[in-house]
């Protein structure tokens, strides 16, 4: 099969710049001496912007996951996360890890959440046994701050004259939260396409760790019923375990980047005015 395609070498020029194009040569290569090594056959190919995952079986027949970046900080940052989380069953298991390269186990079926059924119950689980994990060596990961910095950035990069007041209110009030007294392991992309059904219920995938508020992983949840004109108030009652001014508040902050994927997705204008209703 084609380990990189022209589109998926695209998106990481595009996320990466022109100097990844030699990472995207050597990535067949790279490919070939991790199957040798860990007794893989690769399977399929799956979409991505901060790298390539590989749908593989091992000798055993077993699911894994080959996952790869030319960052291998992003690579070195999941991996300590998931190690942190290894005692949780709602969070994939990494089996190995080498440099910008990460092995996990395969989980079946794997389907991502399905807007139309959200299992409300177990995604309040989920986000409760998350928020209860502190690292105790936080020095490999950054802190929250960094990573709402990161998102209001790539967020008025990809959309510079869209909303640009809103943004820049945004950013100051989810810079405000991101600083309050928090030291929980965040997940930081916690949507329901980062959540997959396995045999046992939900499991999250891709996380974007740093160290601050878990409130802040409850936003996409708690703001999902607008997508069917519910409220957020219907969304926050969803999530009982969960401290419901911090979500409030979290997704105030972090609504208007809600409304500009809604926006570049072509999703009903109903569902970007009620996003816009939240953002502070």
């Amino acid at each position: 099969m084609i380990v990189l395609d022209t589109a998926a070498r695209a998106r990481l020029v595009d996320r990466f710049g022109p100097g990844v194009t030699a990472w995207c040569d050597g990535l067949p290569a790279r490919v070939n001496e991790l199957c040798a090594r860990w007794g893989l056959e690769v399977l399929s190919a799956m979409p991505g912007n901060t790298g390539r995952t590989l749908l593989c079986r091992d000798a055993g027949g077993r699911s894994r996951v080959l996952k790869l970046t030319p960052d291998t900080e992003i690579a070195a940052t999941e991996a300590a996360a998931l190690r942190v989380w290894a005692d949780s069953p709602y969070v994939v298991d990494l089996l190995d890890a080498d440099g910008d390269a990460l092995l996990l186990d395969g989980i079946v079926p794997g389907t991502p959440l399905s807007d139309d059924d959200i299992p409300y119950d177990q995604v309040d689980a989920m986000l409760a046994e998350l928020a209860g994990h502190t690292p105790r060596d936080k020095a490999c990961f950054i802190p929250l701050s960094e990573r709402v910095d990161f998102m209001f950035t790539l967020a008025a990069r990809r959309n510079p004259d869209v909303l640009a007041d809103v943004q820049r209110r945004s950013w100051e009030f989810a810079g405000q939260l991101a600083r309050r007294d928090a030291t929980a392991l965040v997940h930081g992309d916690l949507h329901p396409g980062n959540v997959l059904w396995g045999a046992d219920g939900i499991v999250a995938i891709d996380p974007r760790p740093s160290i601050g508020d878990p409130a802040m992983d409850a936003v996409d949840w708690a703001l999902h019923p607008l997508l069917t004109g519910g409220s957020l108030d219907d969304g926050i009652a969803a999530l009982p375990s969960l401290d419901g001014d911090r979500v409030r508040d979290w997704c105030a902050a972090l609504a208007v980047l809600l409304a500009l994927s809604a926006i570049r997705r072509g999703l009903p204008a109903e569902y970007t005015e009620a996003l816009l209703g939240v953002a502070r």
